[in-house]
């Protein structure tokens, strides 16, 4: 008998979860093996459970699923990634790629392209939603080093002259992070974390936190939701 695809299910909202679990039932070679109401949550039980396909939500409380991908493959090596978004934002599928992801499916798809995503990021292959622009797929999964769009404006040049370890204290900072937390999180001492912390506050002359929420919601690297949530 083939085995079946593990599937682990990410979001939270438990309605949501049930939908997808009964979904993915209903399909032959497929099972959930587990389910996770936030970033955290899911981190663990990945590794725990070493599943094929994480089906990913975008966002969670206490740590945003893009933040997660990374950690995600750490977790477990041999998982992919599908993002569960209901932003089809340039930036956010951009920022799910770049993390990791090989997925990216709206939560207003069809079942039939959520099943059809889990099989194909299970089979090596790249799955993002039958919405997204035709350029935008070519543009994304474009060889490493190539520039990507990001505004008229340029808005995001400030955090792309951030390093990698910045950018993800940036965007820990953004959720709603405390030090303490970052500090856990990423297995450094918090005086590292608060002059990382400075760091980015000097690159990007903004100077409290509301302002870097809003540069971060602005360019795409948070949900809008995280934003109203601060509020």
């Amino acid at each position: 008998m083939e085995r079946k695809l593990k599937v682990l299910v990410t979001d939270d909202h438990a309605v949501v979860r049930h939908g997808i679990r009964q979904l993915i039932g209903g399909h032959a070679g497929l099972e959930v093996v587990g389910e996770a109401e936030d970033g955290r949550e899911v981190v663990s039980l990945a590794r725990k459970l070493q599943p094929d396909v994480v089906l990913l939500d975008v966002s969670m409380p206490n740590l945003n699923g893009l933040e997660a991908v990374p950690m995600l493959s750490e977790a477990a090596p041999g998982a992919k990634v599908v993002v569960f978004s209901m932003y089809d934002k340039e930036a956010y599928v951009h920022r799910a790629l770049s993390a990791g992801a090989t997925g990216y499916v709206l939560k207003t798809d069809s079942g039939s392209a959520v099943i059809d995503a889990i099989r194909k990021v299970a089979a090596g292959e790249y799955f993002l939603s039958p919405r997204l622009n035709a350029e935008v797929i070519r543009r994304y999964l474009a060889p490493a080093g190539t520039p990507a769009t990001t505004g008229k404006s340029g808005e995001a040049s400030g955090y792309d002259s951030l390093t990698e370890r910045e950018q993800q204290i940036f965007r820990l900072v953004a959720q709603g992070q405390t030090t303490k937390n970052i500090a856990q999180l990423l297995c450094l001492s918090p005086r590292t974390v608060e002059k990382h912390r400075s760091n980015i506050m000097g690159k990007l002359d903004i100077h409290d936190q509301v302002g870097l929420i809003r540069y971060a919601v602005k360019i795409g690297v948070i949900d809008p939701g995280l934003w109203e949530e601060s509020q």
